[in-house]
């Protein structure tokens, strides 16, 4: 049978810490442990805690990666668990975007990165994306072009114009991100970039700008002199 959190002395348990100190003193490997439940066959619900955040680095952002069949492989967890954990995480980040709410109209990059930064930064692969505006720089829509590597290939200025187009929109900002977290453009981005530059010049569809985002940084390549 699998050791119960209340075999631990009172004060070590993670719920009664809970109660008597509130969630924001308990440690992530604690409050896994409540999300959890209950352990494995000789291992309590804090062991198996620790071996989830093992699995990333012991870091809770980088948990939220995780997909739910990675997490469920981590023994003691299981598919139940994995989507109770998964469905905490996304509840968090649903309650820190709705703290910080996105900006209706766009005044420069910051406003950009501030928009997409909840969604991109802790993504394992590319996305690319086109922030459509109107007129007066308000946003129209958030486009998803494509996902994976970026590159000229995969990043049409077809796609890319057809889109903004449908929604009217009056220019474009183009967005993706780089899973590394260094929001430092590669060869590709400035080649991809310069092709939307000058295929919005003979649309009448003006680039204003193309935001790398990098974790908690970003790159403007309009701020950068490099459009």
């Amino acid at each position: 049978m699998p050791l119960r959190l209340a075999e631990h002395p009172e004060l070590d348990r993670p719920r009664e810490r809970f109660w008597l100190r509130g969630a924001a003193a308990l440690t992530a490997q604690e409050l896994l442990a409540i999300l959890l439940g209950t352990g494995t066959r000789g291992r309590d619900a804090l062991a198996v805690a620790a071996d989830v955040l093992r699995a990333s680095d012991g870091s809770p952002r980088r948990l939220m990666t995780r997909t739910a069949a990675e997490l469920a492989r981590v023994a003691g967890v299981g598919r139940a668990k994995a989507a109770r954990l998964l469905a905490g995480m996304e509840l968090g980040r649903r309650a820190a975007t709705e703290a910080d709410p996105a900006p209706q109209r766009v005044g420069g990059p910051a406003d950009v990165h501030r928009y997409y930064a909840p969604t991109l930064r802790d993504l394992a692969v590319e996305e690319f994306h086109v922030l459509a505006l109107g007129s007066q720089s308000q946003i129209l829509a958030d486009l998803l072009i494509t996902r994976g590597i970026l590159n000229s290939s995969l990043v049409h200025p077809r796609e890319v114009f057809r889109a903004a187009i449908a929604e009217a929109a009056a220019g474009i900002i183009v967005v993706h991100n780089h899973p590394s977290g260094d929001p430092t453009p590669s060869a590709d981005d400035r080649s991809v970039t310069r092709q939307l530059v000058d295929a919005g010049r003979l649309l009448d569809l003006p680039v204003y700008d193309h935001v790398i985002v990098g974790g908690e940084r970003y790159v403007s390549f309009a701020e950068a002199g490099l459009l």
